[in-house]
């Protein structure tokens, strides 16, 4: 603010105790005041352009609050779709497991059937091979004894009919066993062959259904590497929104901080303008009240000097006549304290060591680099809080961050500055109140946005929304 509140209010005491004390209210005394009623009332029209505009800039600032949400409500979907799924892969990768496993369990059987094979085929081939000895025997003999016809040369020969029925009956027994050695040997090689081709057909199913349920679980877990990875990047992206999210709310609320602010400095702008305008109108009819006194003094004094003139012309006493002793000793100037507090030095707020400074840093709770608009002083909860400096209060109470702030409005050297004390534990003063410099006006705590116990101090030349580095103004 160009003009405070505070410089209207001390003006028009100022006036109303000089008119008090009798002093002339000159018209450049109303005209000053008049031109201050004017200044407010563009400082007014500038508040309520501010206001416009943080309303434009909360209403951009909500509408990517809602962009914001929407997409984290998508993403949050996409999230749990993602998770859904993975839980489909994993039970589909645990079916797989458990068919690979009973295939294991289905080739170590067949593993064991092998061998169980393998022992009954080297029984068969040994049984085989030595019936193919025997066979061959049997071929060789008949092939040395001249073939069939020596069986019936042994069969005639019998000496009576005794002899030929038991000739008869072991050259049939003797056939029938060659015809069975020759029906178990093809029994033999065929049931041997279809062992082999059992063996063979069995292992060869069960290793390519092996391979491929191998290669289905590999396919599996690559899918589930992928979602993974995509919900890992979505747990990113959700965290990412849920910071900026944050960022937005911090200015969103320090958007509505700003227009609380404005709202009461124009509050109080108005105040000060309709207090400025009722002392116009009695320094006005005060003025006219002292003009027609100073006219009524001056025909008095016209009248005494003529009465005196009459006096002297009746006495003839030219030499008497003393024009000092007809003149009206003029009022001495009277002069205003200004209320000067000292080249616009503040006073320390509370008694406490520098813990952080002004400027760019790492927010120590949303964990981002912002501007750190004060300073920092380490003091304790409940350490007495005073004004800086003689002003108006302009906002009193629990302000987001801040916690509980107390900002004040001060006119120092032709120079307006709005100071912020803020993180308080209590608050002893209230929207509007005057106050002194070195006056208790509350206690440093703990509130809002705070890490722990301390004091923050902020000054803004010019009004509130222009903040300096507080130290070169404190002593």
């Amino acid at each position: 603010m160009k003009k405070s509140i505070l410089s209207s209010i001390t003006a028009v005491a100022l006036l109303s105790t000089a008119v008090t004390a009798g002093t002339p209210v000159s018209a450049e005394s109303i005209d000053d005041l008049k031109e201050q009623i004017n200044e407010h009332e563009q400082e007014k029209s500038k508040i309520s352009e501010e206001k416009n505009s943080l309303n434009k800039d909360k209403q951009d600032t909500e509408t990517k609050i809602n962009e914001n949400l929407s997409e984290q409500e998508s993403v949050e979907n996409e999230i749990l779709d993602i998770e859904d799924e993975l839980a489909t892969t994993q039970n589909n990768i645990a079916a797989k497991e458990n068919e690979i496993k009973a295939t294991n369990d289905e080739i170590d059987d067949l593993t064991e059937r092998i061998g169980t094979l393998t022992k009954e085929i080297e029984v068969l081939e040994d049984k085989i091979e030595k019936r193919d000895a025997l066979l061959k025997d049997r071929l060789r003999s008949i092939q040395q004894n001249g073939g069939q016809i020596k069986l019936i040369q042994v069969i005639f020969g019998s000496k009576s009919f005794v002899d030929f029925i038991s000739r008869t009956s072991a050259v049939n027994t003797i056939m029938d066993q060659d015809k069975q050695i020759m029906e178990e040997q093809a029994a033999d090689k065929q049931l041997l062959a279809e062992h082999k081709q059992e063996v063979e057909e069995k292992k060869d199913t069960v290793v390519a259904k092996k391979e491929e349920l191998e290669l289905q679980k590999t396919e599996l877990l690559a899918l589930k590497d992928q979602l993974d990875n995509q919900k890992k990047e979505r747990k990113t992206l959700m965290a990412k929104l849920e910071k900026e999210q944050e960022n937005l709310e911090e200015i969103k609320l320090t958007i509505e901080e700003e227009h609380a602010i404005l709202a009461a400095e124009e509050k109080a702008q108005a105040q000060a303008i309709a207090l400025a305008e009722q002392k116009v109108g009695e320094l006005e009819q005060l003025a006219k009240e002292e003009a027609e006194r100073k006219r009524q003094e001056a025909e008095r004094r016209k009248a005494e000097q003529e009465r005196q003139a009459r006096q002297e012309r009746e006495s003839h006493n030219n030499n008497n006549n003393n024009d000092n002793s007809n003149k009206v000793a003029s009022a001495p100037e009277t002069k205003v304290d200004s209320g000067n507090t000292g080249g616009g030095y503040f006073i320390y707020p509370a008694n406490g060591r520098l813990t952080s400074g002004f400027g760019m840093r790492n927010h120590p709770i949303f964990n981002v680099s912002r501007l750190h608009a004060g300073v920092d002083f380490g003091v304790g909860t409940g350490t007495p809080l005073v004004a800086p400096a003689d002003g108006v209060v302009s906002t009193a109470g629990t302000m987001g961050g801040f916690g509980n702030v107390i900002m004040i409005s001060h006119y120092i050297d032709g120079k307006s500055y709005t100071t912020v004390m803020a993180h308080l534990s209590r608050i002893d003063v209230s929207s509007g109140q005057a106050v002194t410099q070195g006056q208790v006006i509350g206690a440093t705590g703990n509130t809002g946005n705070s890490t722990g116990p301390h004091l923050h101090f902020e000054v803004h030349p010019g009004g509130y929304g222009n903040p300096v580095d507080p130290m070169p103004f404190l002593r």
